[in-house]
């Protein structure tokens, strides 16, 4: 039961990035995804290099996060470093262009880079 649960959560939270970087350019969503504070600040062009890296970051994620739940689902032992990588990218993703509306987020990819660390929960080790 716990390893279906893991697999499930590791599933659709890979899953809930692309829809938010893919979105359309419409206003009437909760903030932009295709404007990044820190590369502004870096005084990168927005058009040309933002959306690109969004959805790449994105899409790197939903991968990783994707064969974490995989892996978790099969029983095999790859499923933490997958999520260990598929946290940490997102991580940077959000950092980079953070907004309040993607605190949850936030809070879940540092969730689960905790509960690997701590051989949380204990059954899927």
């Amino acid at each position: 039961m716990t390893t279906a649960l893991v697999a499930t959560f590791l599933f659709l939270h890979g899953l809930v990035h692309l829809p938010v970087w893919l979105a359309q350019d419409d206003r009437n969503e909760p903030f932009d995804p295709r404007h990044s504070w820190a590369l502004a600040a870096a005084g990168l062009p927005q058009a040309r290099a933002v959306s690109p890296a969004a959805v790449g970051l994105a899409s790197v994620t939903t991968i990783l996060y994707v064969i974490a739940g995989a892996a978790t689902a099969a029983q095999s032992s790859g499923w933490a470093t997958a999520a260990i990588l598929a946290a940490s990218v997102g991580l940077v993703l959000k950092a980079l262009w953070f907004n309040p509306w993607l605190s949850l987020g936030v809070l879940l990819d540092a969730g689960v880079i905790t509960a690997v660390l701590m051989s949380w929960p204990a059954s899927l080790y």
